[in-house]
């Protein structure tokens, strides 16, 4: 899951032709994903939307992967050989299809629609993720999570939760983490966040009430979405920085939309992304390459999968910097 590749930068809605903030609903800005092979030799493909390059995180969301709907049958579905991750929690989400998940804690659970697998890397976990002979089509999200330095390097840990679905009119919800319309995920997270999967009608609007020292972001999988005003369109992401104390979301479509709600307080540290790993500088990333690539314990081993791991790839000849969020105008 390596981030080397050209980004894209998102446009900004709801500015003066000056560049200032206009009054009226908070300003949106808006993100399209492109598109990355995942996986090693036997690749599927994703559509990342994030990072970019005017975007790290939103609070400590700091990836987003969103693919399908995918035809199994015809493209093979997902097959990720064991790999590593550091500094990072990984949660994934689905909306159709299953994934089988095998990592170095031990973990052997399967990602269902609806079902919540977040697992925890800190210092060092190694896991594989394969689409099941169940699987006809395969469709969702899967997210990273940006571990504070005080927690970066906290030990392997795994966790599952299937969220009730709540009816609003003309919405359902489903808080998988965080708290959103009165519900509460009991999963662990070591920052403030929020996500949800949000169903609307054709038509329908819901106002929520959110966390003024949130910031937001709406990825759209179907259906087109207005959000604080602006339309969002399907594999578009929109961001809200802090301050909103509701966000207003309409289906503008004639079919049934689907959204995931990210969110969290802004996180101010300095992170280095380079392929599964995350670090604050250059060097925890070389260390980490090396002790995967000469099976360190740090990683553990995945038992069940039916081949070899993913080598990593070969760094960068450069000092890999540091990145962070731009400064609020």
């Amino acid at each position: 899951m390596s981030d080397v590749e050209a980004e894209h930068v998102g446009a900004v809605h709801g500015a003066g032709p000056d560049g200032r903030r206009e009054s009226g609903p908070p300003e949106v800005e808006v993100f399209t994903p492109r598109d990355v092979p995942l996986g090693g030799p036997r690749a599927m493909t994703v559509r990342r939307t994030l990072p970019q390059r005017a975007r790290t995180l939103i609070g400590a969301w700091c990836f987003a992967d969103h693919y399908g709907p995918d035809d199994v049958g015809r493209t093979g579905g997902m097959d990720v050989a064991p790999h590593p991750h550091t500094g990072l929690q990984t949660v994934s989400w689905l909306f159709s299809g299953e994934i089988e998940h095998r990592d170095s804690l031990g973990s052997h659970a399967y990602v269902r629609p609806g079902e919540l697998n977040l697992m925890t890397g800190g210092y060092g976990i190694s896991h594989s993720e394969v689409s099941t002979p169940r699987t006809t089509i395969l469709h969702g999200v899967q997210l990273w999570v940006a571990l504070p330095g005080e927690h970066r390097d906290t030990a392997r840990d795994f966790q599952h939760h299937t969220p009730e679905p709540d009816r609003l009119d003309g919405a359902e919800l489903r808080v998988f983490l965080g708290s959103l319309a009165g519900h509460e995920s009991p999963v662990r997270t070591f920052t403030p966040l929020l996500g949800a999967e949000i169903l609307l009608e054709p038509g329908a609007a819901v106002t929520l009430d959110v966390d003024p020292a949130f910031e937001h972001g709406l990825l759209v999988d179907h259906g087109d979405v207005r959000m604080a005003g602006t339309l969002l369109r399907p594999a578009e992401l929109g961001f809200i920085p802090t301050g909103a104390d509701a966000l207003t979301l309409a289906n503008e479509s004639r079919e049934t939309a689907r959204a995931v709600l990210l969110g969290g307080t802004p996180f101010e540290e300095e992170i280095v992304i380079w392929w599964n790993f995350i670090g604050r500088d250059h060097d925890a990333i070389v260390r980490a390459r090396e002790e995967w690539q000469n099976s360190a314990d740090r990683f553990g081993v995945v038992e069940g999968y039916p081949g070899g791991r993913l080598p990593a790839p070969a760094l960068p000849n450069a000092v890999i910097m540091p990145r962070r969020n731009p400064r609020r105008r």
